[in-house]
């Protein structure tokens, strides 16, 4: 099974592992820094000894990376792993945002549920079963994320059951959420976010965020 290398440090950018198994253009490696689309959050961009990876997918604990054919990899050999940095930093960005709004959400609208949500790179998005507009609850929204984000909390990030590959985030004193995604080390790197309000019909909400602004360092 891969060591998830993204879990026990997300910023780091290239990592030298061996190659597991190979089926086709479907590869496994030893360990990865390479995110496999989950939880909504979009999966990395990146190269494998130089072959950019054109998918990834998860099966069950197990990631399989399709590499071009003809990438000559084989069992046992080495492999250097490149991420695309600037993609995963903005996803991260985006998706704890996105983390922070759901929240916010709970706390302002008793009832409210999720019920899809993505993170891409240019924009996130949560959407909401809801029977009335959210745009008069936007401005409060907005209002209470971007104190979270200013205020600069250290984000604790950690298994809570290891053996199942279960994760959480937790900020002290704000929530503690289950999710397996890659998270920033504190509030403030989200930096600034635009949220927009698109009803998306049968009694469903969709929240729109942006990032608005560098992120704090």
């Amino acid at each position: 099974m891969t060591r998830k290398v993204f879990w026990e440090d997300p910023y780091l950018t290239t990592l030298d592992t061996v190659v597991e198994s190979v089926r086709g253009q479907e590869v496994t490696l030893g360990a990865t820094i390479l995110y496999a689309l989950s939880g909504g959050q979009e999966s990395d961009a990146g190269t494998i000894q130089g072959h950019p990876v054109l998918q990834a997918r998860k099966d069950g604990l197990e990631i399989f990376y399709t590499l071009p054919e003809g990438h000559g990899l084989e069992p046992g050999m080495a492999a250097r792993l490149e991420l695309d940095w600037p993609r995963r930093y903005r996803l991260m960005r985006l998706h704890f945002a996105a983390e922070l709004v759901l929240e916010s959400v709970y706390r302002a609208l008793p009832g409210v549920r999720k019920v899809g949500a993505h993170i891409g790179e240019a924009k996130a998005r949560i959407d909401l079963a809801w029977p009335e507009s959210i745009s008069p609850w936007l401005p409060r929204l907005s209002a209470e994320v971007q104190a979270l984000i200013d205020a600069d909390h250290p984000i604790i990030s950690a298994f809570r059951d290891e053996a199942a590959e279960r994760r959480i985030w937790e900020i002290a004193g704000f929530a503690r959420v289950d999710c397996g995604g890659t998270h920033l080390r504190r509030t403030g790197e989200v930096g600034g976010v635009r949220l927009k309000r698109d009803n998306i019909g049968g009694g469903k909400e969709r929240i729109e965020i942006f990032l608005g602004a560098t992120p704090c360092k």
